[in-house]
Formats: C-alpha cells, structure tokens, sequence
C-alpha cells in the first residue's frame, strides 16, 4: 500500500510538473537563473530548428568517406594482430586500391565541397601508405630482439583463418617458443655492456644490432623505399646459443612495447580453446604457461637492463624520435607548408612576444622584469583542497556566458548544460598533470595519496589563474563546443582530423580572449601567458627530440628553466608527448593551429567579410580537417585535383644556420 501510495503521489507531482513546469521553476531557483552546468534549461530548447538539417549534405563524397572510414574499421577488426606482416600487406592493398578508384573519379563535376574531401581522402590515403612503411622499418629495426614474433602472430592469425587446430602440435610449438624466447633473452643479457648503459650512446642510436650483423639504420637517417613485393609472413631465425644481441634503449623500449602486445595475443588465442576444447587444454595448458612466464620475464630484461626501469620509480622517458624526413612527411601530410627548423623559427618568435608580455604584467605586479617572480606568486594563488571542481564551474561559466555576451560563437543550449566534471585518478595525473576535457572535464588536482611534495606542485600548477585558460579550453567555447557541433556536422570529414584543427582551436580562443581583454588582472595576464609560452615550448622541444637534437630530460629542463614549470608537472608534459600515446606533430599542433586560425580570422572577420559569429559557426559545422582546407572552405577557393599546400599563414620565418 504504502509504495502504491508513494507511486501515486509520484505520478501526481510529475503530472503538475508537466503543466506547471515554467511556474515551479521560476519560483524554486528565484533570483537564480539557469547557468552553464548549473540549473538545466527547459528540455523543449534543446531540440534545433529542423528544416537546415534537411538540407541533402553539399559534398558528393560523404558516403564515400564514410565507407572508407566504415570498411578500414571492419578490416582492422579482421586483421587485429598489431604490427603483424599480414596485416600490414592487406591495409597496402586496400588502400592502394581505395587511391585507384579515388583518382578515377571525375573531379571536375565536383562542387565546393566535394573537391576538399576528394584532396583530403586523397590525402589521407597517401599518408596511411607512408605511415605503413614507418611501421615496417620499425619492425626491421627491432626484428633482432623479437625472432619469435612470427610463431606468435601466426598462431593468431591462423585461428582468425578458422583452421582446424592439432593440439598436440601446437604444445609441440609452444615448447619450441620458449626455447627460443630463453635463447633470445640470454642473448641481450649476454650483449650487456657498460657503453650499452651510457645515456649519451644508447640515446645516439635508436637501433638494435647483432654481435655479427652491420649496423640497422637510424630512424633518423632517409626513409627507405617501400618494397616493391607485399610482406610475407616472418621467417623464423632462431638465435644461436652464443650470439649475443646489443640493444640500445629506444630499441629496448620499442620491442617490449611489442612485446606486451604479443602477450595479448597470444592470450587472446590460448583462452579461445581453453577448456572449450579438452584435448587442447590437456596438451597445451602448461607449455602455454611456460611460454607466457618467458615472455613475460624477457619484457622484464627489456624493461630494467635496457630502458632502466627500476621498481618503485616512474619509468625512464625514451620514445621513438622519428627523424627529420619522417616530420617533413606528416607536415605535409597536415597541410603545414614550413620546415622544421622554420616551426622552431616561429616558436622562438612567438616565446620573444610573451615574454615582453609577462614582463609588462609582472611590472603591474610589483616584481619589475622578474617575470619568474611573478609566476611563482601566481602558483601560489590556489585553491583549497576540495574546492577545484567548484572553481571549475564558475571558470566555465564565466568562459560561455563572455562569448555568448559577444555573439562570438553560437552555444547550443544542450551543449551549454550536458558538461560534467570528474576527478582524474593519481595514476593518469603523472602523464596528465593538468585538466584534460571535452564534454566530460577532467580535474587534475591532489588526493590523499599523493606525496606532500607532489600535492604542492599539483596546487601550484593547477591554480586558479592557470585554470581560468585552461577550463574554456577545455569546455566553451574549446573542445566541448568542438566536440558537440562535429558530432552533429559533415560528420564524414572525422576520418580527416587533426590535432592543428583541434588543438589549435581552442589555443585561437586563448588569443582572441587575450586580444579582448578577457584578461582583466595582471595575474590573470601570467596565467594566460604561462599557457601561451608553454605552447611555443611544446614546439621547441618535441621538434628537437625527433630532430635528434634533445634529449627527454635536456626537454624537462627547458619547461622548467624557460617557462617555469614546477618539474614534476614538467617530466609528466615531456612523458606524456614522447610515451607512444600522440603522433609526433601533436605538440606543435596547439601553436600552429592556433596561429593559422588568428591568420584566418584576419584575412575574414577583420577585413568585414564575416561576422564573428558566422566565421566560428562555419570553421565548427565544417568538421575536423587541415585548416588550410578550412580557408578553402571559407575564401570558396576550393582546391586543385594536385594540391600542395602553400599557405605561409606566419610569414616567411629564415631557418636557423
């Protein structure tokens, strides 16, 4: 009775809720009117006005972009072994084929649009090609610590052939990997040296080298032609009892990475037919055991003899510097008509601008030319424990509500109110020290089991005038806005995005929000600018570790010494650019996007050719791609069957001598 008169009551108040809604509101929240991420708004605004969405899409190729997109997927699942020969032969041919019927296409009874994605899908197929030859020179290059990789792979891969399984020869091969996975382990222990332990050598030569075999190349060195025969399956090449293998630390990094992998894999393809198959499980139970304890002591070697992991300590940062020709491949591949060295050239240019600025705002703060000063006081302006996340709300109503004040961007009201805030765990705050977002912001911030030492630093580099950047960044009018309106516009052009598009969006906002005064105080000036210097470091760094000119720590000290980062947050910014998780450029993105976007905005917005408003609306409802298909989207210029890009969006920057 008492949940039937409960559920009465229930259904009562929801139906004088229905027909009273606006009243009830009104009078519950008072003087309080619904806010960004605070009260929602009515459900009815949520829904948009129909008719623009029935418009039939303006680019020709949208299904064709989505089919590439859709079939690429299905044929990852089916060749799921990473770094397997098989695979990549397959994802060669396909996408070989996928360039042919591309170029058969007519482009001139393109329109507008159809002739961006025909470039971009071009473009992106071209790059995946590249991308697959990288993978293979890798694989060569560290072909000498992994012997056995094939016997791996082709257990797998002949169970995704669905052939018939012989038990007893697969126990029989599962012997024969741990034999030689132990061979193999006593070979690079035997190889071990003191110059292999030396920083200076083992970071010199990202190569891996048999006592007996000449030299691998350097990733740093030209890449090589692709062969012009598909790769065929790994031959076996059992290493002999003697022989011992040098491995330098890149190396040693690369293969236990790979390693880890084929320790899934090989997971994945013993519990298919464990205890599904009986005879299976009686013969290979414990020859699988014995092959997985190898494996997994032989990532141990890798892990603290080469690359000098040590228990209880965070791990070494070694990466994969992918070499000068290698970034000159991605630049193209993203649009970005400038040499590495000419990036370098405008990032120092770039750091000149906000020192000059730091120095102006830390005069205003009592401190003279002391800009170092200024932010050690503005790191101390924090928070107290267990009050982030409300400084993350008002920070990110105060972003939404400033640019919506100045008909900058239109914020759909369901893309105002479905953001949420959730705590980053300890563990991911050491490769992310500061907030990570889009629909959902992630707080980096203390918890009670930090170190005391690494709770000061957390406070101090989360603070409240960093913040005031770095959650409208994340949230609206930055990645949140981004992430809302790509969902719902040219959603095709996903398979082109780009983290100059993205990243470099939401540091335009930091620009253009500068450019407005957004920044009132001279406090709010150096956390504005702290962020801006640490993106023209970003580019400095990352490009010298993959030129070969810096080294992960000399990166360390240079986010400490020349923008001020506290060292832990700095080692965690350097762990996280170089442990495998973002592509190479992803660093430089943020600066160079952002400066293509503000070179935009003043060839369209300041000229008068556009509103504000219309240019934002536009650059976001146009989807993820290079922006400087974005300016052809814009300028309606759309681009040439041939295209190459040519837009020097900074000026014409001299490279360094």
């Amino acid at each position: 009775m008492k949940f039937h008169a409960a559920k009465s009551l229930a259904a009562a108040v929801l139906a004088a809720a229905l027909v009273c809604g606006p009243v009830l509101n009104s009078a519950a929240l008072a003087n309080d009117e619904p806010k960004p991420g605070g009260a929602a708004s009515a459900a009815s605004s949520y829904v948009p006005d129909l008719p623009p969405l029935m418009i039939p899409p303006s680019s020709e190729l949208r299904e064709v972009v989505e089919r590439y997109s859709t079939d690429r997927a299905a044929l990852l699942r089916r060749y799921g072994v990473e770094f397997s020969p098989t695979r990549r032969t397959q994802l060669r041919e396909f996408t070989a084929a996928w360039q042919a019927q591309v170029r058969a296409m007519d482009f001139e009874k393109l329109g507008a649009d159809g002739h961006i994605d025909y470039v971009l899908l071009l473009n992106r197929l071209r790059h995946e090609q590249l991308l697959l030859d990288r993978e293979e020179k890798n694989w060569n290059e560290t072909l000498a610590l992994l012997p056995f990789a094939g016997t791996v792979i082709e257990f797998q891969e002949s169970r995704r052939r669905m052939e018939s399984i012989d038990s007893a020869t697969a126990a029989a091969t599962l012997a024969k990997l741990t034999e030689a996975i132990e061979k193999t382990r006593k070979a690079v222990e035997a190889g071990l040296k003191p110059e292999t332990k030396s920083e200076g050598k083992s970071d010199a030569k990202p190569d891996v080298k048999a006592a007996s075999k000449a030299d691998v190349k350097s990733p740093a060195q030209p890449e090589t032609k692709p062969s012009a025969k598909p790769e065929t399956m790994v031959a076996e090449k059992p290493v002999k009892e003697q022989e011992s293998i040098k491995a330098t630390k890149i190396a040693g990094y690369r293969a236990s990475l790979m390693l880890a992998s084929f320790r899934q894999t090989l997971e994945q393809w013993f519990k298919y037919y464990s205890g599904y198959d009986p005879v299976f499980t009686w013969w290979a139970s414990a020859p699988y055991k014995k092959a997985d304890d190898s494996l997994k002591a032989y990532v141990k070697v890798l892990r603290e003899k080469i690359v000098g992991v040590k228990e209880g300590e965070d791990e070494p940062i070694v990466g994969n510097p992918i070499g000068r020709d290698a970034l000159l491949q991605d630049l193209a591949s993203e649009m970005i008509a400038y040499t590495p060295e000419e990036l370098i050239g405008i990032a120092e240019r770039e750091f000149v601008w906000c020192e000059a600025e730091m120095k102006k705002a830390s005069q205003a703060m009592g401190f003279g030319d002391d800009w170092k000063a200024a932010v050690e006081k503005v790191k101390s302006l924090h928070v107290e424990p267990g009050k982030q996340p409300d400084l993350i709300r008002d920070l990110a109503i105060e972003a939404a509500e400033y640019v919506e004040k100045h008909d900058l961007v239109t914020v759909p009201p369901l893309a105002r109110d479905i953001w949420r805030i959730e705590m980053m765990s300890p563990e991911r705050q050491k490769e992310s020290p500061f907030f990570l977002g889009g629909e959902v912001i992630l707080v980096s911030y203390p918890t009670d089991t930090m170190s005391q030492e690494d709770k000061l630093m957390s406070m101090r580099g989360n603070n409240i005038h960093f913040a005031r950047a770095t959650v409208f960044h994340e949230l609206i009018p930055g990645h949140h806005l981004q992430g809302f309106m790509t969902d719902r516009y040219n959603t095709q052009r996903r398979a082109f995005g780009t983290p100059f598009w993205t990243e470099g969006w939401s540091l335009y906002w930091e620009m253009l929000l500068w450019d407005m005064g957004f920044p009132q105080t001279p406090e709010n000036k150096v956390g504005m600018l702290f962020w801006r210097m640490h993106r023209c470091a970003r580019i400095i760094f990352s490009l010298g570790f993959h030129l070969g000119t810096m080294t992960p720590q000399q990166c360390i000290d240079f986010l400490v010494d020349r923008v001020g980062h506290e060292r832990a947050n700095a080692t965690a910014e350097v762990r996280r650019s170089f442990n495998g998780s973002y592509p190479p450029l992803y660093q430089i993105a943020y600066m160079m996007g952002a400066l293509q976007f503000r070179a935009l905005h003043k060839e369209l917005v300041e000229s008068g050719k556009m509103t504000s408003r219309d240019f934002h609306d536009s650059i976001l409802k146009g989807g993820r791609i290079p922006v400087e298909m974005v300016r052809a989207m814009l300028t309606k210029q759309p681009p040439a069957r041939d295209f190459m890009p040519s837009w020097k969006f900074a000026g014409e920057i001299p490279a360094k001598k």
